[in-house]
């Protein structure tokens, strides 16, 4: 007589491991939009991703810088006041606008695994580099006057003209953007930035992030933005950057 006994086998369910212990990308390129104290920013960003919590990358972005008391004025208002028919938006009291090209090298280093958080992940960025500074006169068109009948000129503002380039009476708007470029002057900077980013999405394929940090610009001599307001040769300020791409 044979007898057979059963023996019950307890199957365990196998446990996924999130945890990353190699590099499922190799790069990312982003395009970078930022809005910052003083003004805004565009650029690019190229990624080398060195391990699964830290990419390297090098970045160029351009943009404007103002001065901190560099405000438009209401022109609705001044029009009536001085009975300008055709008047626009100026700043009072700036002689030139300026621009910034920023290239950085620095790093994102990730403190949270976006697969066990399903969909966020956070990072700290750092980076540093060179700048070039871009001073472009700020010119405003002017009422003047021949004999009873009046003309517009546009004036940038020197010794010479600033008495007619401060009299608010005779500012009928700021003059076109385009207006000055042929007389542009170059001042080279240093620049540097850190941030807490703030990535989303339930891919990594795809780069949907936001940053907010501090940004520092700093130049060897005092940028001449506004007339009869001190100037400075650094700028400090806070940032939200949006970025977006893809990673291969």
């Amino acid at each position: 007589m044979v007898s057979f006994s059963t023996a019950q086998v307890t199957i365990q369910p196998r446990q996924m491991d999130y945890s990353y212990s190699g590099v499922l990308y190799n790069s990312e390129k982003t395009f970078l939009a930022a809005l910052h104290t003083n003004g805004v920013n565009f650029g690019y960003r190229n990624g080398s991703i060195r391990k699964y919590y830290l990419t390297n990358y090098t970045d160029i972005d351009i943009g404007t810088l103002k001065h901190p008391k560099e405000y438009n004025q209401n022109i609705r208002t001044q029009s009536v006041l001085h009975n300008i028919s055709s008047a626009g938006a100026f700043t009072y009291g700036k002689q030139n606008s300026f621009f910034t090209i920023r290239a950085g090298l620095g790093a994102k280093r990730y403190f949270s695994e976006k697969a066990r958080r399903k969909g966020v992940s956070v990072a700290l960025t750092y980076e540093g580099g060179p700048s070039l500074g871009i001073l472009k006169p700020y010119y405003l068109d002017l009422r003047k006057f021949n004999g009873d009948r009046y003309y517009i000129q546009s004036v940038r503002y020197s010794e010479k003209t600033a008495g007619d380039f401060l009299d608010i009476n005779n500012i009928v708007s700021s003059s076109s953007a385009f207006k000055g470029f042929g007389e542009i002057s170059l001042v080279p900077g240093l620049q540097g930035k850190s941030s807490v980013n703030f990535s989303f999405g339930d891919s990594d394929e795809y780069v949907k992030s936001i940053e907010a940090g501090l940004m520092i610009d700093v130049f060897p001599r005092s940028i001449p933005i506004m007339i009869n307001t001190p100037n400075s040769n650094f700028f400090i300020n806070f940032f939200l950057q949006f970025e977006f791409g893809k990673r291969k």
